[in-house]
């Protein structure tokens, strides 16, 4: 038994199984954790995958920019067609 480093929730693994270097998942939090020493065992964060969920969000501002920029389109065309109205009616 070893102490999630996140959340501290007791985690349930044979020690005898694991090696340094592995990675494991707290079913409490979801934290991926790597194995840093087996005799004690140690766990850290696995930085891996905390840049995995960085990668996300960096992903989902970047959509954000697009739609962002897609919409100041829209609304160009829209002023363009409003001023070809106007030239129309004079």
């Amino acid at each position: 038994m070893v102490n999630c480093p996140q959340c501290d929730a007791l985690i349930d693994v044979d020690e005898d199984e694991l090696d340094a270097g592995d990675v494991i998942e707290c079913e409490e939090c979801g934290s991926a954790l790597r194995v840093l020493s087996t005799d004690p065992l140690e766990l850290e964060a696995d930085a891996d995958d905390e840049d995995e969920d960085d990668e996300d969000f960096d992903d989902d501002e970047d959509e954000d920019d697009e739609e962002d920029e897609d919409d100041d389109e829209f609304e160009d065309d829209e002023l363009e067609d409003d001023e070809d109205d106007d030239e129309k009616d004079w």
